[in-house]
């Protein structure tokens, strides 16, 4: 028997039709001598019917129907049978082949299956095992409708992407796996050499050097799609290895890039959704972003907005604010209005939003409560009449409102603010759901000041063109950032193409020669190679993919993902290695026990 149909596939019209389906036995079920099986595969679901009074001539009913016994839970088997209405009023709505059903005239067992360890059925109205059983069988879970659908979900976004970029003149060209360890943010995955003992490779944690070097080749518009590796601590967001959309071109300004990539996303929403995606993306600088949404990715889907409130009570006789104030601090408010959020909100809520605030690294959480016209709370003694009253109208309170007041240096306390912010939306249902906003983080800085030690590090990372002297306070870089409902889709820039540039930002760094030239030497050296203008971006394919499924891990979008703790549970890897091996490669084996894989714990993924 050979299979004419997917399961996914008959409708009405097929009726009457000899067809052969093969799948795997979902559900089966007795009804006094007919049975009913759910034949699954990717496609879908059909009802499969061996009814031995409506068995055709010439067919063995008691030999079909031994047969079928054999058809146990996930069994590989093969039906061939006639297409038929199904019984008025058993038709399954829910189901694109539940109309129809197949009358069975053959059936044979491809291959039989142990009981599986979880139920593979349509989890609605069920519970899903813990993710480490799922991450155990994952072969098993990925026969579940949900699964299937997200891996379908991928091929067509990445088959969209390849589209779209290979009709706009870019090539897509493969970069090294294996390569040097440079130093560009996350520790690397080393592989050892066995024809040079004692040197290794590095496992890419992107393409950076490569594709910009492409571009010193004349390549001009390149992409890939990229697999990266980074040997850091697993997050619901974050993945040993994972995927990127990695793009490069030359001879463009940061517009063009952007122009680019939008293009890429509407071709890719008009794919899969069949819709129009706004274009342009609204663009938001660096420093409104924080101080507005306490967020260098901010979510746009509803409001709560920050206002600051620095220079309305600088002279509020309030010693703490005093004291942040003196010492170049911040004073931010956030208005819940009455009708939204504000008289949802009780006295008890408020200190465990106070709790909340500290978690965030805030130091605390001042609170005030417009009631009968006036801002009312245990602190308003230490505000003057005039304060109060310009506090209420800076902030636009008005009947029933509640404000909260955040204060502290200027990073940490509009970050903790934003954690509050979104914990806020979240406990008060203000996220709208199926909702997209897209927008670019622009206006970045080049270096980000270490409070402690005084030393520059970069912003993004050391490849990205200064905008000005890097010398100078605040100097900007020509750098952005792809953000979507919150999250950081991808990062981009314009590139350093002279060498004596690029090695400076090195040093300012806190690089020396030295270490310029073990690690960056032979980029500099091709950058001195007539170098062009260029510039690029790299777009996180996993977590754009979990947005877009509405799923809080990128573990749902990945086929094979490693667990919490960087392990994958399927094949038991990392594993100790067999000692010949490690001879080859002349390293000494530690002497430990077997990993312990699973009773580890687990990392916080906050």
């Amino acid at each position: 028997m050979r299979r004419t149909n997917t399961c996914g596939e008959l409708r009405q019209k097929d009726i009457g039709k000899e067809v052969c389906l093969q799948g795997w036995v979902r559900f089966s079920r007795d009804h006094g001598g007919v049975a009913f099986i759910d034949l699954a595969d990717r496609y879908g679901i059909t009802q499969i019917v061996f009814d031995p009074e409506d068995v055709p001539g010439g067919v063995d009913a008691a030999a079909l129907s031994g047969a079928m016994r054999d058809f146990t839970r996930e069994s590989v088997v093969s039906v061939s049978g006639t297409v038929r209405k199904r019984v008025d009023g058993t038709e399954d709505a829910r189901n694109p082949t539940g109309e129809v059903e197949v009358l069975v005239t053959g059936a044979e067992l491809l291959n039989r299956s142990r009981p599986p360890p979880f139920e593979l059925g349509d989890q609605k109205e069920g519970v899903l095992p813990n993710e480490d059983t799922r991450m155990r069988y994952r072969y098993l879970d990925l026969r579940r409708t949900e699964m299937a659908q997200a891996m379908e979900l991928r091929s067509r976004f990445l088959h969209l992407v390849r589209e779209y970029m290979g009709g706009n003149g870019f090539l897509e060209i493969e970069t090294p796996v294996l390569a040097r360890s440079t130093p560009e943010g996350a520790r690397d995955y080393l592989v050892p050499s066995r024809v040079h003992p004692g040197a290794f490779y590095a496992l890419p944690q992107s393409p950076q050097l490569f594709k910009q070097m492409l571009m010193v080749g004349g390549m001009d518009r390149y992409y890939q799609i990229a697999r990266c590796f980074r040997d850091e601590d697993s997050r619901k967001d974050r993945q040993p290895e994972f995927t990127q959309i990695d793009v490069e071109m030359s001879f463009v300004d940061m517009k063009d890039i952007q122009d680019t990539i939008e293009g890429m996303v509407a071709h890719v929403w008009k794919g899969l959704y069949g819709k129009e995606v706004g274009t342009p993306f609204r663009r938001i600088g660096y420093r409104e972003a924080m101080e507005t949404y306490g967020s260098d990715k901010p979510d746009l889907r509803y409001g709560l907005e920050f206002v600051p409130l620095t220079e309305t009570v600088k002279d509020a006789p309030y010693d703490i604010f005093q004291r942040i104030i003196r010492g170049g601090g911040i004073v931010a408010g956030l208005n819940l209005k009455s009708g939204v959020a504000g008289e949802r909100i009780g006295r008890n809520d408020v200190d465990r939003y106070i709790g909340q605030a500290k978690k965030f690294g805030l130091g605390g959480l001042t609170w005030m409560r417009c009631k009968d016209g006036k801002l009312e709370s245990n602190i308003t003694k230490y505000f003057t009449p005039e304060i109060l009253e310009a506090i209420k109208q800076r902030m636009g309170a008005e009947e029933g409102d509640l404000l909260f007041l955040i204060a502290g240096p200027w990073k940490p306390t509009y970050e903790g603010g934003g954690a509050l912010r979104r914990k806020l939306a979240e406990d008060l249902g203000l996220i709208p759901e199926g909702e997209m906003q897209f927008l670019w983080l622009v206006d970045c800085p080049m270096f980000e000041v270490d409070p402690v030690s005084g030393r520059h590090g970069a912003f993004h990372h050391p490849f990205v063109l200064p905008e000005g002297d890097i010398d100078a306070p605040g100097v900007g870089g020509a750098c952005f950032d792809l953000c979507l409902n919150g999250n950081e889709l991808g990062s981009g820039s314009l590139r350093i193409h002279d060498p004596e540039l690029q090695a400076r930002v090195f040093k300012k760094i806190g690089m020396d020669d030295e270490g310029i030239e073990a690690d960056f030497g032979f980029f500099i050296e091709a950058l001195g190679y007539g170098a062009p203008p260029h510039g690029g971006i790299a777009i996180g394919v996993d977590r754009f993919l979990a947005i877009l499924l509405g799923k809080d891990s990128i573990r749902e979008v990945i086929a094979f993902p490693k667990n919490k703790k960087a392990v994958s549970l399927l094949d038991k890897s990392p594993a100790k290695v067999d000692e010949k091996k490690l001879e080859e490669l002349q390293i000494i084996s530690l002497a430990i026990d077997d990993l312990d894989l699973c009773g580890l714990e687990e990392p916080d993924e906050e």
